[in-house]
């Protein structure tokens, strides 16, 4: 337990250096922030809101995954997941969130375990290019971008492994076939 809390901790810590480096370090750019205000303050908030709504979305889809696990399979609790607003702490809580849903998922044994194996990867992906997208210059931005695919895919994965699992359905998640 300590040493989730100490890398809890230290991931907070780098991750608000990162998100406040146009403070300390203005000639390295103006980081994601700056990325947000170019388009000015309407489309600014635009942008937080859209971007907000749809993580919300997000969690709601998580959420269902962990009520679709019986509550005996859980390692985390459903509303676990709104985690991901806890700004900056979610940075970090992102991969124990991704985590504690593939735990929850094997031990449920309705998900083959290559396919909980890849779910896990994917959502690692986006977690970590989420903490690239906040470096300086063309690095952070095409962090952003692959964060921001990979966490679209991780939640169209998520969207499939709840359908089948409402059904009644093994969810094996097996690559479609044309």
């Amino acid at each position: 337990m300590r040493a989730t809390a100490a890398v809890k901790t230290s991931g907070t810590v780098l991750v608000s250096v990162l998100l406040t480096y146009p403070l300390w370090a203005p000639q390295w750019g103006s980081g994601v922030l700056g990325e947000v205000a170019a388009p000015g303050l309407p489309g600014a908030v635009a942008a937080v809101a859209v971007f907000f709504g749809l993580v919300a979305l997000y969690c709601r889809s998580l959420q269902r995954t962990l009520h679709l696990v019986p509550p005996d399979a859980r390692t985390a609790a459903p509303r676990s997941v709104w985690w991901m607003f806890a700004i900056p702490y979610n940075f970090t809580e992102d991969f124990f969130i991704v985590r504690a849903v593939a735990a929850s998922l094997a031990s449920d044994g309705r998900t083959a375990p290559a396919a909980v194996r890849r779910w896990k990867a994917l959502g690692y992906a986006w977690c970590g290019f989420q903490i690239v997208s906040l470096l300086p210059g063309a690095a952070g931005r095409a962090g952003a971008a692959a964060a921001l695919l990979l966490w679209a895919a991780h939640w169209a994965v998520t969207a499939r492994l709840n359908r089948r699992l409402a059904a009644g359905r093994p969810a094996v998640l097996q690559p479609r076939t044309p």
